[in-house]
């Protein structure tokens, strides 16, 4: 069963307004192998058709051993990441999991879904808002914004001067040798805000756990429902060019390695964990994760599937970070606390049935937002408060950035709360959520990365929290907890780009 874009994709889906013309985005401890003299299994067919991850001992040697394991047990590897010791297999085999965790070598494995293989087409809930204002007010901005040396649409972006961006862009746009990859539902790459900055050879198709590179391989399937990841790029690299809008980087590339199945647009595990692995081995330094890995809102340790996920794209994360890439995720739209001692969870798994559940966030983590490494963003709105749907919590935060709240509504012109950036086919729309926040912060962290070539992704990070603003607790709002400098709501505090290339 799909379920609603505003808590898979953590971007909230807005009323449709009128369009906009085209003249103006610790890796858990692994589980225990069994009984070095344990065996699979006997092969057997009669279940659904599912995917798995089978994490092994890196290396050709025991993947290679494990591979003739799966064979018997009734598994078709669908790919080996040899390097990380992580293994995609397709079976019909009930047993196929509980089999292989018998074998030596194998540290975890497990279902990466609920519900079965199938054909594919496409669906989704919600729309975005494009812009509402009259085409003769638009263009009267637009020839403002010209004459003030700014992008035709900049004057409705209230986040870029939020973290100093547009003053950031004067001083360093961001260096062509820094790439943002975006893993998400691929990127309209003949956008013509998006065009100049994109990088089709380090761009992928990673659906199913194999990396198609052929071209256009990465767009999204179907351009009207699935525009979350051309949002996104918009967000972090919209180029300076007299069109559209700006991003927060203008000056650096970006990438796209789509991972949203075409007929529910999930994530599953085994098309993250090629993300991840691909972003590695193409030089990317920054990655962009703006959901959480489907079917589970949360993966619990004590679930065997559920941890073979975590093992298994936490070592793929791992990779990236030690390869220089530094992993940005989105919190959650669910307004909840991740620091709570527990949580409700009535959406898992939601490609099939989901059942109520309460979780420990200790042991049940969001992945990839709550894998070590990973910087954890929360969103904002305009009046620097936390935005009413973003997750939060004390030691849970890294650091937040503008993500939208119509609750929280700028001056004129820009008159929207919500986030303006990129949509597929040369259009522009508002949507929010921490989906929005978060490639503020990749574009911050390209930006680092641009002023400090050498530094590693703990580097950058930690300049990403020394550097950030914090707005501190509001006053009387119980939710918001810590101290001046770090707190529940913004963590270290809300990103400045202006530091990133000065400091």
């Amino acid at each position: 069963m799909a379920h609603p874009r505003s808590r898979r994709m953590r971007a909230l889906a807005v009323p449709l307004g009128l369009a906009l013309t085209a003249s103006l985005g610790f890796l858990p401890n692994a589980a225990t192998a069994a009984s070095q003299d344990s065996v699979p299994a006997a092969a057997s067919a009669d279940g659904p058709l599912l995917s798995y991850v089978v994490n092994t001992t890196p290396g050709r040697a025991t993947v290679g051993k494990v591979e003739k394991a799966i064979a018997k047990a009734g598994g078709k590897v669908v790919i080996a990441h040899e390097q990380i010791g992580v293994i995609v297999v397709h079976s019909a085999n009930p047993q196929f999991a509980a089999s292989m965790r018998t074998l030596p070598g194998v540290q975890s494995a497990g279902a990466t879904r609920t519900a079965p293989l199938k054909a594919q087409g496409t669906t989704d809930i919600g729309k975005p808002q494009k812009i509402d204002l009259p085409k003769s007010q638009l263009m009267a901005a637009g020839k403002a914004a010209k004459a003030n040396g700014e992008e035709p649409l900049e004057p409705l972006q209230w986040d870029l001067p939020a973290i100093k961006a547009d003053k950031a862009a004067k001083v360093n746009p961001g260096s062509r040798n820094v790439t943002v990859g975006i893993i998400d539902t691929g990127v309209d790459d003949t956008h013509p805000d998006l065009k100049a900055n994109f990088s089709a050879k380090q761009s992928a198709n990673c659906v199913g756990g194999v990396a198609d590179t052929s071209k256009g391989a990465w767009r999204p399937w179907n351009p009207d429902e699935d525009y979350h990841g051309t949002h996104v790029a918009g967000t972090i690299a919209a180029a300076r060019n007299g069109v559209g809008v700006a991003g927060v980087a203008p000056g650096v590339k970006i990438s796209a390695l789509k991972v949203s199945e075409p007929e529910t647009s999930l994530f599953y595990a085994e098309s993250v964990v090629c993300a991840f692995v691909f972003a590695a081995d193409h030089g990317i330094g920054v990655t962009n994760n703006s959901y959480y890995v489907d079917p589970w809102m949360f993966n619990c340790k004590d679930d065997a599937d559920q941890a073979a996920i975590i093992d298994a794209v936490g070592r793929a994360a791992s990779y990236a970070q030690r390869k220089g890439a530094i992993n940005i995720a989105a919190a959650g739209n669910s307004g909840l606390d991740l620091a709570a001692p527990q949580l409700p969870d009535a959406s898992s798994p939601n490609d099939s049935t989901p059942v109520e559940r309460t979780i420990n966030p200790k042991t049940c983590w969001d992945v990839p937002t709550q894998l070590p490494g990973t910087v954890t963003v929360a969103a904002a709105g305009v009046n620097k408060l936390k935005s009413y749907y973003s997750n939060y919590g004390l030691g849970q935060i890294d650091v937040a950035a503008p993500g939208g709240d119509s609750r929280q509504v700028p001056e004129l012109p820009a008159k929207n709360g919500n986030i303006l950036s990129t949509m597929p086919g040369g259009d522009w729309a508002y949507l929010a959520g921490t989906s929005m926040a978060t490639p503020h912060v990749a574009g911050v962290a390209a930006l680092l990365k641009s002023a400090h070539p050498k530094s590693s992704p703990q580097e950058i990070q930690w300049l990403l929290k020394e550097q950030a603003d914090n707005p501190g607790c509001p006053t009387g709002d119980a939710t918001c907890t810590g101290t001046k400098h770090v707190n529940s709501h913004f963590g270290y505090g809300i990103v400045d780009a202006l530091d990133a290339v000065k400091k």
